[in-house]
């Protein structure tokens, strides 16, 4: 069975979360899998391995599952991109519309520096709104998306397609 089919078969629904009509995929089950979730962060580790990266942002919070231990085994800074109000120090942040409503993530102003190219990593790709606000974050403190990393993509909601505009280099291990 390929990865992408045991990442799926361990992936649970949960319909209409957060809001009625939506299916939500929770990775959360596929945590309980310790051996699938090293499989994963060996997936990711091999991918990039060599890439010209400076950084690994992970976007709150599910983002901060593989994001950080991909950083880790990159032997690169994590960064973390978190929901309004959870920073202590200096931050930027930008708001962005959700699927199903409206929400504010926000960086430290130093997390990055100048010219540096950060890779984004977040746990789903699905209209790209959250990877896309990260992208502008990681812009305005004056390093580069180098590009975006996620588990699961939901391809019908058209989400790559509008991060190709930030970076054509957009990897996900698992595609609906």
């Amino acid at each position: 069975m390929s990865l992408e089919s045991r990442i799926k078969a361990a992936i649970r629904d949960v319909p209409d979360f957060p809001k009625e009509g939506i299916l939500f995929k929770d990775v959360t089950t596929l945590l309980l899998h310790p051996e699938l979730s090293n499989q994963v962060l060996d997936a990711l580790a091999v991918s990039y391995a060599g890439a010209a990266l400076d950084a690994v942002a992970g976007i709150e919070s599910r983002g901060f599952l593989f994001g950080n231990a991909l950083a880790l085994r990159l032997g690169k800074p994590f960064v973390m991109i978190r929901k309004a109000g959870k920073l202590p120090a200096d931050k930027i942040s930008h708001s962005y519309e959700l699927e199903y409503g409206r929400a504010t993530i926000e960086m430290h102003r130093d997390a990055v520096s100048s010219g540096q190219r950060v890779l984004i990593h977040d746990d789903l790709l699905a209209t790209g709104g959250s990877a896309e606000a990260a992208a502008r974050l990681i812009r305005d403190a004056g390093a580069e998306p180098a590009g975006f990393s996620f588990l699961v993509e939901l391809g019908f909601l058209g989400g790559r397609s509008r991060l190709q505009a930030v970076s054509p280099d957009i990897r996900s291990l698992a595609v609906y």
